[in-house]
């Protein structure tokens, strides 16, 4: 084998590595599984949009317990139009979080001022 075959091979494995261990990463349980269960047992729901970079942010602060939140998709796939639920909603801006007591958070909320909110209990 010459330099530059064993060169792309090196390359090749170092990238399907680190898909494989990414992929690996997202399937271990996260910090605030309990906390992202809790939200949507409480009557919480994050409304969001795909194309929203707060959005995005905020899921980010779940890390791997994104997955639990309570979401709610406002974007149709065009990224124009929103989904029915929002519009009846009257959901304006992203991230918008609704609680069962019907108040309103809008932009990123932390873990702590969500867990406040709804009684929910923090990791240790």
């Amino acid at each position: 084998m010459n330099k530059s075959t064993l060169f792309w091979v090196v390359i090749g494995v170092l990238v399907v590595g680190g898909i494989g261990m990414n992929w690996y990463m997202k399937t271990l349980p996260g910090k605030y599984d309990d906390l992202a269960r809790c939200l949507g047992e409480k009557g919480a729901v994050f409304y969001g949009a795909f194309w929203c970079p707060h959005c995005q942010e905020q899921k980010k602060t779940f890390g791997n317990s994104e997955g639990l939140l309570p979401y709610a998709e406002c974007s149709q796939p065009n990224g124009r139009d929103r989904t029915q639920i929002c519009i009846d909603k009257n959901i304006e801006s992203y991230p918008t979080w609704e609680f069962a007591d019907g108040s309103r958070l809008t932009g990123v909320q932390t873990p702590e001022a969500l867990a406040e909110k709804t009684q929910c209990a923090l990791p240790e």
